[in-house]
């Protein structure tokens, strides 16, 4: 391959590779923040430290292929770095090309010469999968929705059954109530490409949030073509109101199915399901028309009010929280030995994630990593100390400070200070996949790493979370059925409660410090936690009315 091909996207402006493969290797090491390939020999570990003695405690594994071998190689790939002799290793292009590949959102395969096809905003008419190759000026320029946001939409929905061709055909329509005048400020005079811009401009905030968009959006249409009704534009407030009604009063809900097995099939009903996934399915549905009135994209709104939920969210109590004592038994689990046949790297990465969901009260999505954003990462700042400290401070905390950054709902950014527990949790993950035990100021790896991918993905996460609970589970006695249901029921959402409730009513820490930690949008939602004690409430009653003597 040649480097030089390539151009790196990440930087202000884009720049090409360096056109030798060993230069452009040196500087993917330095964009990356981590080791990418790295030769040894016994000559380069001696150089790398003061004596033969401290090179082979600095880097003991090195060390010991070499007694072995003439060469040893440090390359990085599935997000961790290996090691393997010289004639076992990968060859420096393959490594250049896998770790170009991992970062294909930031650098960017454009040869010297080549011309494409692009809109007025600078992307190409295609798009990378199709082999498309963008511009240069494409580059520096906002993505577009075009057709590739359509039919993406279109594939997510055909999963279900209806025909691709078709369900094309009825996203690209537009209805009465479609603004074809100049106050349409979305520029766009069909559904699907207002579809797209919606979901664009809504529902990026994290992964979960499209998906679940998404989702609902599907809903919406399915309805819509079992009732022989659309296009989405067309729709008015009397047939949202019969959509909302199928959806069934709170407590009674009878969901259609996504989209029928083929158009204007008679629906299928699916099993019930509770009132906060009925009005999540009402506030998109809302949310979509909204925004297509505000933008000038439709005329009317015929959803103003549809979900209504606005008394449901004022009493809304968390119920899904994990007992103080079933959450130090899964802390007990991750500080015990490693469980046989599981690898000390997977076990490190279990705990590491355990340790995130369980001190930092993310959501799922939010450890999801995002190559555009660099996010989540950590981040350590030597610990400040002032003339009152004590001398003895716990060695954890001299360490320094260890913070999550993550973007949360809304894009909004947010650094979650991490207890000194956490660590030695971390910085062991780390040093067994290859990286220094504390983050650089710029590095650029994902946080949890695949083993077969760069990044473990939305259901890994999970599954990490949910082997620690079921670990725990199993050492729960049999006649306890109550709790081994209560931990068999757990999910990392359980842990975000938790956290929340011990911010919150165990140690009484301020409204807006506890939401600033948890992302809410309104402070209403944390001081939902405290009605999950009533600790508070009857001492207040007490104190009120004494007993008389």
């Amino acid at each position: 391959m040649t480097p030089a091909d390539w151009i790196d996207a990440g930087v202000r402006p884009p720049q090409r590779l360096p056109p030798g493969v060993d230069a452009a290797l040196a500087y993917l090491e330095e964009a990356l923040g981590h080791a990418v390939y790295r030769r040894w020999t016994l000559a380069d570990l001696k150089r790398a430290a003061p004596s033969l003695a401290d090179a082979k405690h600095a880097h003991p594994a090195v060390f010991a292929l070499l007694l072995e071998h003439d060469a040893a190689i440090e390359y990085w790939t599935q997000g961790r770095l290996h090691l393997a002799a010289a004639a076992a290793a990968p060859s420096p292009d393959a490594v250049l090309a896998r770790a170009l590949h991992a970062h294909r959102r930031r650098f960017r395969y454009l040869p010297d010469g080549t011309v494409n096809n692009t809109d007025r905003t600078g992307v190409s008419a295609g798009s990378e999968s199709d082999g498309v190759i963008p511009s240069a000026e494409a580059l520096t320029q906002p993505a577009s929705t075009g057709v590739a946001d359509t039919v993406s939409l279109a594939a997510l929905v055909s999963k279900h059954g209806s025909d691709p061709a078709a369900l094309r055909a009825w996203l690209t329509r537009a209805g009465r109530f479609m603004n074809a005048t100049t106050t349409n400020s979305l520029g766009v005079t069909d559904d699907a490409r207002a579809l797209a811009l919606f979901l664009r401009d809504r529902a990026q905030r994290s992964p979960h949030t499209l998906r679940a968009y998404r989702t609902e959006v599907r809903r919406l249409i399915g309805w819509c073509e079992a009732h022989r009704r659309g296009p989405l534009s067309d729709l008015t407030r009397d047939d949202l109101l019969a959509f909302r009604h199928t959806l069934g009063p709170a407590g009674s809900i009878d969901a259609p199915s996504m989209v029928p097995s083929r158009p204007h099939a008679a629906r299928a009903s699916k099993p019930s399901r509770s009132d906060a996934s009925r009005r999540r399915t009402l506030a998109v549905i809302s949310s979509l028309f909204r925004y297509w009135q505000k933008t000038g994209y439709l005329v009317i709104n015929p959803a103003a009010e549809l979900s209504g939920d606005g008394a449901a969210r004022m009493t809304w109590t968390p119920a899904r929280i994990l007992p103080a004592r079933v959450l130090t038994l899964c802390d007990t689990v991750t500080a015990g030995a490693r469980p046989p046949g599981v690898s000390a790297l997977v076990w490190a990465r279990r705990c590491a994630i355990w340790s995130l969901y369980r001190f930092a009260g993310v959501r799922l999505a939010e450890l999801e990593w995002s190559a555009e954003q660099g996010l989540p990462r950590l981040s350590v700042e030597p610990h400040s100390t002032t003339p009152g400290d004590p001398a003895n401070r716990p060695s954890a905390a001299k360490d320094g400070q260890w913070t999550l950054h993550v973007r949360g709902k809304g894009g909004k950014l947010r650094a979650i200070p991490l207890p000194s527990r956490c660590a030695p949790v971390l910085r062991g993950y780390r040093v067994l996949r290859g990286l220094p035990a504390e983050p650089a100021p710029f590095e650029s790896v994902p946080l949890v790493h695949s083993e077969k991918r760069d990044a473990l993905g939305h259901s890994g996460l999970y599954d990490e979370v949910k082997a620690v609970l079921l670990a725990a589970e199993a050492t729960v006695p049999a006649d306890d059925t109550a709790t081994r249901a209560l931990i068999h029921a757990a999910s990392t959402h359980w842990l975000r409660h938790g956290y929340a409730r011990t911010l919150v009513v165990d140690h009484a820490v301020p409204l807006p410090v506890a939401q600033t930690l948890l992302g809410h949008a309104s402070v209403q939602t944390t001081a939902a936690y405290a009605r999950t004690d009533l600790t508070q409430l009857r001492d207040f009653v007490e104190g009120s009315f004494p007993q008389s003597s």
